[in-house]
């Protein structure tokens, strides 16, 4: 019999948006008259934009012939849209980024998982708690933690409270770590690291040879006067890497598209002590293991940054940044607590009634037919808490908030 991987062995339950879908579907076959609202995983409902449909259309027409053919593309993503990337996500907030730093891939969700490989087995890490599963889920499997507690917490992980204590804003670690994952706005929260905040990060990470893992995936949704990307941080570039995506974007989490970025000054340390170049080690894995994305996807991504394309997404933008307010107020006038729903396509509320979250997830199913995220399947400091998408279509938006207001308020 082979053997087996005893790291995945260690994972504590099953992954928990799938975990969510197994319950809904059981509820489904024993209410098949339910009419449910699904408001859990953050999946976009909007069609893709018409410019970046006409870029697809056109790049498979151009396939269609002997000179337009392409096969293999560049790993890293052709130049035409790392460029495009660069000109239109940086140089317009004055950041200095190179397309060379910039790595096409097919989701921030691949790349966050997988940027842990190029670094040691035993390197330590820190994370947010409540926290985006993946960040700690990859690492288990890689080996660098011990087992779980009781509370679901892994051995050799620090974790990092996010409270209303402390407007979920972690602190510093106490110690130091190799890695450090942040996401802002944040996954589940909804809440954004203004600039101070990110400058301690920034800080701190280079005065302990710490690495910041920054999932931006989200910046998009940003109105108010905050930082988009961690590279508008002095001191960033020697100490962070930056996740973004196009999927909750530009509607692309079927066309899967996104990219990272690693300045090259970012150096790592081998166990013989000598430095090596972070971003050299990552072209080496991508080489090795990916073969890029479509050519019509990334002509179709580029099409985003063209002047009616930028006009189409921030509409899709807007309509979902109007559902998270809607949510919002819909929420406050039924007397529960929220976050976050501002700057985040998430609004992160308050269990009532000392309900933990998988209760309030039951309660909310059965009683309202709405389905939501547990804050515990988040983290620790999640329990007690509960994440709702403004990923829906208005009509069915507005339904849940009115059930939830007659059923739970």
């Amino acid at each position: 019999m082979a053997r087996l991987n005893d790291h995945y062995l260690k994972l504590a339950a099953g992954y928990l948006f799938p975990e969510i879908s197994r319950r809904v579907g059981e509820f489904a076959d024993a209410n098949p008259k339910a009419n449910l609202i699904k408001l859990g995983i953050g999946d976009v409902v909007l069609p893709l934009a018409s410019s970046v449909r006409q870029a697809m259309h056109d790049a498979i027409d151009e396939m269609a012939t002997a000179e337009g053919f392409r096969g293999y593309g560049p790993s890293e993503g052709y130049d035409f849209l790392r460029e495009a990337i660069v000109q239109n996500d940086f140089a317009s907030r004055g950041v200095q980024i190179d397309p060379s730093e910039v790595y096409a891939s097919d989701g921030s969700k691949c790349d966050s998982a997988n940027i842990q490989e190029i670094f040691a087995t035993d390197a330590t890490l820190a994370v947010t708690d409540p926290v985006y599963p993946v960040y700690v889920d990859t690492n288990v499997m890689a080996g660098r933690t011990g087992g779980a507690d009781s509370g679901g917490r892994y051995a050799r992980i620090e974790y990092l409270p996010c409270t209303e204590e402390n407007s979920f804003l972690p602190a510093l670690p106490e110690r130091p770590v190799d890695l450090v994952y942040l996401c802002s706005p944040n996954n589940p929260t909804g809440v954004v690291t203004p600039r101070d905040e990110l400058q301690k990060w920034v800080d701190w990470a280079r005065a302990n040879d710490a690495i910041i893992l920054f999932d931006a995936a989200y910046e998009r949704f940003i109105s108010e006067d905050l930082p988009h990307s961690i590279f508008e941080i002095d001191g960033a570039r020697e100490c962070a890497i930056e996740f973004r995506s196009f999927s909750k974007t530009a509607g692309f989490t079927g066309i899967r598209c996104a990219y990272i970025v690693i300045p090259e000054e970012l150096k790592g340390r081998g166990s013989n002590g000598e430095q090596a170049s972070v971003a050299q080690l990552w072209r080496r894995r991508t080489n090795t293991k990916f073969n890029g994305i479509s050519y019509p996807v990334q002509r179709g991504a580029e099409a985003i940054y063209s002047e009616e394309g930028r006009k189409e997404v921030q509409a899709n933008i807007d309509y979902y940044t109007a559902n998270a307010g809607l949510i919002l107020e819909g929420l406050s006038k039924a007397g529960l607590k929220t976050f976050g729903g501002v700057n985040a396509p998430y609004v992160w509320l308050k269990t009532p009634d000392g309900l933990d979250s998988w209760q309030f997830f039951d309660q909310l199913l059965e009683r309202a037919n709405v389905v939501g995220t547990p804050g515990s399947g988040f983290g620790a400091h999640g329990e007690g808490y509960f994440r709702l998408s403004a990923f829906g279509l208005r009509e069915q938006v507005e339904e849940a908030i009115d059930r939830i207001a007659k059923n739970l308020g």
